[in-house]
């Protein structure tokens, strides 16, 4: 195909759909919080798939059965089942909407199940080349129960899991729950994810829709998300007044990588993916903000698990301090250990061996 008509037909294909995962853990309230949030204008042009219409609770709101799988609300979002793999009723839902067979629809909520790890779900988005083409990766919203947080956080490694993942914290039923157990629990929370935003949220409230509309994938939006996480690190940093930088959550912590000088990137390529290969499945999250050699704005890197987002680049430091600062949340790791492996690959006056033994020794074979 020549150039010019594979970017004229480039040009003239609809975006990608931007895709919000919800998730929480059984009981959480998200259900509730999908079904006040369906009925937002601003969301009327949403999709929504979940994995049976009766857990969700939305007869109310049902007007048109479209077929067995696809009904229209009320609000004019669009409500569908998943019935077996996540991919092809992905698919299959642009099709539908491709052929006019649904409305169109520019948003799609993902609703999991109280009992999944989102990673898997953003590994299908982000790795999957036919889902790529037709769908983005949006917020990963997870709801919190502030009455139960606590215990489902301590017996439940899918609640620690979804909480790692998302970057959007909301802690729900807080009008059921004394003030201390609150607090209690938006600390654990606080600890396990720095960097994730924290909304308090009781059904006397009307949940905001930034929720999902403020992306922070969104280029535009990225420089203040990451002031966001650099104060809320740097601000631990200074309460701990020198102790180790390790946010402790039974065995998953949350800590910071710091590099004072720029770093060269295939080695830090090179560094990242050994480490993924190796412990992808113990790195739950990592955001960071990276200071590139030859490079004179911040580069924004991303990935949950095995998975890392394409790096942005802001147009100027967030806090106007060039460096490397990357926040980790880990199952299993040292953070001692990691940053050793860190600075011995992008600090060439640290660096000892060959770079393959250096990570083995330092990150664990």
């Amino acid at each position: 195909m020549p150039a010019a008509v594979a970017d004229a037909l480039a040009a003239s294909a609809p975006p990608p759909v931007t895709v919000n995962i919800l998730t929480g853990f059984l009981g959480s309230g998200k259900t509730s919080l999908l079904k006040r949030l369906l009925a937002r204008p601003e969301l009327r042009d949403s999709a929504v798939l979940i994995n049976e219409f009766g857990e969700v609770g939305i007869d109310h709101f049902l007007v048109e059965e479209i077929d067995e799988d696809v009904v229209l609300l009320k609000s004019g979002c669009i409500c569908c089942t998943i019935r077996g793999d996540l991919k092809e009723a992905l698919l299959d839902l642009d099709r539908r909407r491709a052929a006019g067979r649904v409305p169109a629809f520019g948003r799609l909520i993902l609703e999991t199940t109280g009992l999944a790890d989102p990673a898997p779900i953003v590994a299908t988005l982000v790795a999957d080349p036919a889902l790529r083409h037709h769908f983005r990766i949006g917020n990963i919203v997870t709801v919190v129960d502030a009455v139960n947080g606590e215990r489902n956080l301590d017996a439940h490694p899918e609640s620690v899991r979804q909480a790692a993942a998302a970057d959007r914290l909301i802690l729900s039923k807080i009008d059921l729950a004394d003030a201390w157990t609150v607090d209690l629990v938006e600390r654990r929370l606080a600890a396990l994810n720095p960097t994730a935003d924290r909304v308090r949220l009781d059904e006397s409230r009307t949940p905001d829709v930034s929720l999902f509309l403020d992306d922070i994938h969104d280029a535009e939006a990225r420089r203040g998300e990451v002031a966001r996480w650099l104060a809320s690190e740097l601000g631990e940093d200074h309460h701990r007044h020198g102790h180790p930088d390790v946010n402790r959550h039974g065995g998953v912590r949350a800590f910071l990588l710091t590099a004072e000088k720029p770093l060269d990137w295939a080695r830090f390529g090179l560094w990242l993916s050994m480490l993924l290969n190796r412990h992808g499945t113990e790195v739950l999250r990592l955001k960071g903000l990276l200071w590139i050699r030859g490079v004179d704005t911040p580069v924004v890197v991303q990935g949950v698990q095995h998975l890392i987002h394409k790096p942005v680049h802001l147009g100027a430091w967030p806090d106007g301090i060039p460096a490397t600062r990357i926040v980790v949340i880990a199952q299993g790791l040292d953070p001692a250990t990691v940053q050793r492996s860190f600075t011995a690959f992008t600090d060439p006056q640290a660096r000892a061996g060959r770079p393959g033994e250096t990570l083995e020794r330092h990150v664990g074979g």
